[in-house]
């Protein structure tokens, strides 16, 4: 299956905004750690893949060069705050479009900046699932806050969004910013890439594999960890106790966090509209939002 452009997606995707320019390439000389693809980057999406309200869905995989997108919220309205967005895939593949694209555009029409991280899947074999993902993220969260100026955006205002295996990268950078872990390559690898929020969808993998009630041990919350908005449903088939158990965590250290649980819904919904209460969710995420001044208009 050929590779399909990353600037062609994000262009030809309804957007309420507009890409700046084109996607940065994360690592210009190459991503550090070994190269694992099972073939070209492309839509692995197939006949048998479910559709998410009545839509497709662009499965992207094989990434083995990572970029981020900057959509900027129009003008009239921009708050300044940007909002990182991690797809989410099982760290196999990447949900571009359903928890990508799409999440770009609610951003923006609510006046937030977003940039779209697109990170390596799927992992190499004898590494953690979250290893090459977490650098990329780093230097994401990076790029995104040494670009500050020229996107004209506020260094106090940027978050993480992420969905299911994306919703567990933007925990573990959440917790995981002190150090960056891979050699520093320029100034975007000398300004902090710590979230100052962090909104997590149907999160995945935040509990031990062997203990639905135990944190997973990647993950070492403080006081630090950033203001944090959860939402999952109990039907979830990743199952609801992630957002329980890291709810706690965050709660046992002092950090404000708000969780929203559902009944039904399921996993995998985006923000596409269905009959079910929790697609309500960024109607919910934006009185959060609002309610911790983080969508207040630059003064």
């Amino acid at each position: 299956m050929p590779k399909i452009s990353y600037l062609f997606l994000a262009l030809a995707l309804p957007l309420l905004g507009a890409v700046s320019e084109p996607p940065i390439s994360l690592w210009p000389t190459g991503a550090p750690g070994p190269k694992f693809a099972p073939g070209p980057e492309g839509d692995m999406t197939t006949a048998k893949d479910h559709a998410v309200a009545g839509r497709p869905v662009i499965r992207i995989g094989n990434v083995t060069e990572p970029s981020v997108a900057f959509y900027p919220a129009p003008s009239q309205n921009n708050s300044g705050a940007t909002v990182v967005v991690f797809p989410g895939g099982g760290y196999r593949i990447l949900a571009l479009d359903l928890e990508g694209t799409e999440v770009c555009s609610w951003l923006n029409s609510i006046g937030v900046n977003a940039a779209l991280v697109k990170y390596r899947v799927p992992e190499p074999p004898g590494v953690p699932r979250y290893a090459g993902p977490l650098q990329d993220a780093q230097r994401a969260l990076g790029i995104v806050r040494s670009h500050a100026g020229a996107w004209h955006i506020d260094t106090h205002r940027i978050g993480v969004l992420g969905f299911s295996a994306g919703a567990h990268l933007a925990a573990l950078i959440s917790n995981d910013y002190e150090e960056r872990t891979y050699p520093a390559l320029d100034d975007a690898d000398r300004v902090s890439c710590r979230p100052d929020f962090t909104i997590l969808i149907y999160p995945a993998y935040l509990t031990a594999n062997d203990d639905r009630m135990t944190l997973a041990p990647e993950f070492h919350v403080t006081a630090r960890t950033p203001p944090t908005f959860l939402v999952q449903t109990e039907d979830d088939p990743v199952h609801v106790e992630n957002s329980l158990v890291y709810f706690r965590a965050l709660k046992d250290a002092k950090v404000p966090v708000e969780m929203h649980l559902f009944t039904t819904g399921g996993h995998g919904y985006g923000l596409r509209a269905s009959e079910e209460p929790v697609t309500t969710w960024p109607k919910l995420a934006e009185a959060w939002l609002r309610s911790r001044h983080i969508l207040d208009l630059i003064q």
